[in-house]
């Protein structure tokens, strides 16, 4: 009798240590070491979830167009925060027309004729001022998603590849068409050879002629999502050294003051991808426009 009654202990004592091992693996797989590399892609890349204060984490809806799916997406929802922010600065500046323009008024002012003067008629020449319209909003839209990614809860939808891909296919529209509506159709891709060339060498230069027209648009988009992808993984692979090291010091002395340093060159790259991608786009417009012969 006293056998069976160990032999049923030993086998309850099996079944709850194996509960508790099992427990284990499940609650290490939650509650495991810290992942930087999860911590870091996860502030990046997109997501169909936004975090907002006081709430946590909100699911985005998805549109249904027949059989096709939209989803929302987070970086979606900080380009529309983007173009609300530029209708509104917009509405503020045109209400009221004073002979002295001052407040928002004043800094649309001053953004359109920098755009205008700096950008326009110094890489497009005296037919420049018909493609601020264009300039300007690819410079003030881009300047607000680089902005709206140094916000907490915010993210950077120019660290998209697909949205810099989208910015870099309207450039490249834009220079096509501003070739074709000074030479047409056939004087453009003419125009994309140099004259003078010898025959022999028409068979080599096409080729890569039209592979440097392509090559224009894809250099614009790889350098603004490099360039605001690059600060933010900086950022939080300095925040993941308290994590990783878990020593209070490293924090202090090494991971608040470089962050707050980083945090203040990306408000400077911020402003400088703007402004790099709209003088690229229009000096390649100058370009195309006032071909070399």
């Amino acid at each position: 009798m006293m056998a069976q009654e160990t032999a049923g202990h030993a086998a309850e004592g099996a079944a709850a240590a194996e509960g508790a091992a099992h427990a284990a693996v499940e609650g290490a797989g939650h509650h495991g070491p810290f992942q930087a590399g999860d911590f870091i892609f996860h502030h990046i890349l997109d997501s169909r979830t936004l975090e907002l204060p006081f709430v946590g984490e909100v699911h985005l809806p998805t549109l249904h167009l027949g059989r096709y799916e939209l989803p929302i997406t987070k970086h979606a929802v900080m380009m529309w925060i983007a173009s609300l922010v530029i209708l509104l600065a917009l509405w503020l500046a045109a209400r009221r027309r004073a002979p002295a323009p001052r407040g928002m008024h004043n800094v649309m002012e001053a953004i359109v004729v920098f755009v205008r003067d700096e950008l326009a008629r110094k890489n497009i020449g005296h037919h420049g001022d018909r493609f601020v319209p264009y300039l300007l909003s690819t410079f003030v839209f881009i300047l607000l998603c680089n902005l709206l990614g140094l916000i907490p809860y915010m993210a950077t939808a120019t660290g998209n590849i697909g949205v810099t891909a989208g910015l870099a296919g309207m450039a490249f529209v834009m220079i096509q068409v501003a070739g074709m509506r000074a030479y047409g159709v056939v004087g453009h891709l003419k125009n994309l050879v140099p004259h003078g060339l010898p025959a022999w060498l028409m068979p080599i230069m096409i080729p890569v002629e039209i592979l440097g027209m392509f090559t224009k648009p894809f250099t614009l988009c790889v350098r603004l999502f490099a360039n605001m992808t690059a600060g933010h993984v900086v950022i939080m692979a300095l925040i993941s050294l308290v994590f990783i090291l878990q020593k209070a010091w490293v924090g202090a002395v090494l991971t608040v003051p470089f962050a707050l340093f980083i945090n203040g060159i990306e408000i400077l790259v911020a402003f400088l991808q703007a402004y790099i991608f709209t003088m690229l786009t229009s000096l390649f417009i100058g370009m195309t426009v006032h071909p070399q012969h």
